[in-house]
């Protein structure tokens, strides 16, 4: 090669894997178990010209490393890997492949899509047992060296118990790009994240954490770039150490720390949506970017007996061999590194189901499961998993370990469809809004472990899941094929924008009915940035490959109706952190206090009576009373960390098409109930109304109404009857 320069090369350790410099060298250290030879190629400073060619020297436990005692932070590199291409035996090396390390934590450049990418040539009738012979390097991004040195100070996690929790999930590049109060250059990235104006707002609204989708180096697909596309959610990891450089404005390192530091001092958790249950080199006739070309037969699973090909539970091509040592150790690693040295507070774990298939079936003891569970640095922080994929029993919703939290399904269509007006739900909805614990009341889980959410960045916002009773996703130029078609959504009376005022007032108060629902139900709430001022997707339930605007936030067409919905969900946080009732640690048991006749909940009928079993089983009912006791439930602590008694609350959830007359119950002591509010009546201002027993109140078809219990005095009030 034209140029190449000469460096010193000593044989180096084993471990730890990647690129690792010491203040005097790097160390390189590689994986393969199957590879016969590897070569290190080093790139100049734009990635355009390869500087040297460098032959790992050294072969220790399937390991090839070297060390460099010339190379610096910043350098730039990427690897050859040689062996043998038999794709029949599941074995695809091509040394005329430049190859990402699995354990590169920064990338520079972008891939660019070429037919040099793939290990085969493209249209051969031979297909992927053809052979290809091209260089890609030029087209392939480069990994970096990096200096992970970084001035934390005291920084530490907030440390938000799991039961105090509010998760607001949201995409780094989506929440700036149109925001007017974030510099340009900064927009889109983790440096526009962490600017004052953004983080005061996220803090003003009272969640604990943000939930980022995926933010580890990913792939914008070929057919995606093909129709002017991109993969805007980033479900297509490649490597699991790196942040995506897009997001990057400095294209350090420092960045993604700073940011995360902010965070923890407005008090505000990270959690990130890693994907470890598949990479971006798809099915077999995918692409060789990375762990393809390094060892096909070590990082994938394989079909027995016809190894050509790989099990694919993901629904993306492929699945990580979670069986194999060296890939467990890959995924742990990437784990702990986010924690120990980005400081990361948690993770949500796509199809994590996926992770724990060892034999084929999901296994709730297998080697994933069981090495987090007593890993010391993971064990204690937010573990959240989607617990299913597509693969046979797959689908795992309360079968992960103590110790986990999960997205619960269940609770998101119940609560969809109770409002939207559907018999049968009634019995099902008090189960999921008091946390579910069918699901998850065993083994010591707690209600927590249910992340309950309505909306996610996979489907409908808030506002087009009342304004769209069909998914609208031609943008996505697939025939509007793609996308869930079942939404359990409800239109209020007209497809898409109205200008209906009667329409306009149902959807916000449907919208309040479903936010109301979220932050006052046992668990952990989870609900998607913009959803709390009305943020539409013109009815695309699947905006993964939308980098546009239909994804992203217009901070700037808010209007009224939105800044007033923001207030609203500032005032249900704020209810949520004062009152223990709404977050309680253990299940409600429904058994009186030793002496009394308190119960920590008690089911009303509208009639303010008691729901018999036989009320529970009307198919046809839909409204649902019930009193949650204060002091039947736990303690909270006030500002001198003194233990205190919460307050009772009344709460009615009317989905019915027509008002009904709810009475006041009688509990001991005589309770008076002095309204809260009322999604009906959003506007309502002046001193809150008061009811006390015998009194009836006028709930309004489908609206939530909440009212606290006060020390009992006769009072009346032109809501009553």
């Amino acid at each position: 090669m034209e140029g190449v320069k000469q460096f010193r090369v000593w044989p180096g350790q084993p471990y730890p894997l990647g690129a690792s410099w010491d203040g005097k060298g790097v160390n390189f250290a590689l994986f393969s178990q199957n590879a016969e030879k590897v070569e290190l190629c080093l790139f100049d400073t734009e990635g355009d010209k390869e500087i040297a060619r460098i032959r790992l020297p050294e072969h220790t436990d399937d390991v090839w490393h070297g060390y460099l005692p010339d190379v610096r932070p910043g350098q730039l590199y990427g690897y050859r890997v040689y062996g043998p291409y038999e794709p029949r035996r599941g074995h695809r090396f091509n040394h005329h492949k430049l190859l990402i390390d699995p354990y590169a934590k920064l990338m520079k450049g972008d891939l660019k899509w070429t037919d040099a990418h793939f290990g085969y040539r493209i249209g051969d009738a031979k297909g992927d047992l053809s052979f290809d012979g091209r260089d890609n390097a030029p087209w392939m991004p480069k990994c970096v060296v990096v200096e992970t040195a970084f001035t934390w100070g005291g920084d530490r996690s907030p440390g938000t118990e799991w039961h105090e929790s509010i998760i607001y999930e949201t995409h780094v590049r989506g929440f700036t790009m149109r925001r007017p109060d974030v510099p340009k250059t900064l927009r889109g990235t983790f440096a526009g994240l962490a600017t004052p104006h953004v983080v005061d707002y996220v803090k003003s609204l009272g969640v604990t954490a943000v939930e980022l989708l995926p933010i580890h180096a990913f792939v914008h697909d070929r057919y995606l770039e093909d129709r002017g596309l991109r993969n805007y959610w980033g479900y297509n990891s490649i490597a699991f150490l790196a942040p995506h450089n897009e997001y990057l404005a400095s294209g350090k390192l420092a960045e993604f720390k700073t940011f995360v530091q902010v965070m923890h001092q407005a008090g505000i958790e990270v959690i990130l949506d890693v994907v470890y249950n598949h990479t971006a080199e798809g099915n077999h006739l995918g692409p060789t970017l990375s762990f393809r070309g390094i060892d096909n037969a070590s990082y994938y699973r394989l079909v027995v007996g016809g190894e050509r090909y790989i099990f694919d539970f993901t629904g993306c091509g492929n699945a990580l061999n979670m069986r194999h040592p060296r890939v467990m150790q890959l995924v742990m690693d990437s784990l702990r590194y986010w924690v120990e040295e980005m400081h990361v507070d948690g993770f949500r774990l796509d199809l994590a189901s996926t992770l724990a298939r060892e034999n084929g079936p999901y296994d709730s003891h297998s080697g994933f499961l069981d090495a987090v569970r007593q890993d010391p640095v993971l064990s204690r922080v937010r573990l959240i998993a989607e617990p299913w994929d597509v693969g046979e029993g797959g689908y795992q919703l309360g079968g992960f370990p103590p110790g986990w939290s999960e997205w619960n399904d269940r609770y998101r269509d119940t609560v969809r469809r109770f409002w939207r007006g559907d018999d049968g739900q009634r019995a099902e909805l008090g189960t999921r809004i008091t946390g579910s614990s069918d699901i998850f009341g065993n083994r010591g889980r707690r209600p927590w472990s249910s992340v309950n959410f309505i909306t996610a960045h996979d489907g409908f916002t808030l506002r087009d899941m009342v304004s769209y009773n069909h998914k609208h996703n031609e943008a996505n130029m697939e025939g509007n094929a793609d996308g869930n078609s079942d939404n359990n959504s409800w239109n209020c009376g007209a497809e898409g924008s109205s200008d209906d005022p009667d329409i306009r007032a149902l959807r916000l108060r449907q919208t309040r009915n479903f936010l109301a629902t979220l932050l006052l139900s046992q668990g952990v709430p989870m609900f998607v940035a913009g959803d709390e001022f009305g943020r539409s997707q013109g009815g695309n339930n699947n905006a993964y490959c939308q980098d546009s605007e239909i994804s992203w936030i217009d901070w700037e067409g808010i209007d009224d109706d939105g800044r007033a919905l923001t207030d609203f969900v500032r005032k249900l946080i704020a209810l949520r952190r004062d009152h223990i009732v709404f977050r309680r640690q253990r299940f409600f048991q429904g058994n009186a206090i030793p002496g009394t006749n308190i119960r920590d909940i008690v089911w009303l009928r509208p009639d303010g009576k008691e729901l018999s079993p036989e009320d529970w089983r009307e198919y046809f009912a839909q409204v649902l009373g019930f009193v949650l006791r204060g002091e039947a439930g736990e303690y909270h602590l006030t500002a001198r960390g003194e233990p205190q008694v919460d307050n009772s609350f009344l709460v009615i959830l009317n989905a019915y098409h027509e008002g009904i007359k709810f009475a006041m119950p009688l509990v001991e002591p005589l309770m008076d109930w002095e309204l809260v509010f009322d999604t009906s009546r959003p506007d309502a201002t002046g001193t809150p109304p008061s009811f006390s027993h015998g009194s009836s109140y006028k709930v309004a078809p489908r609206s939530f109404v909440l009212m606290i219990g006060r020390p009992s005095v006769a009072s009346a009030d032109q809501y009553a009857i």
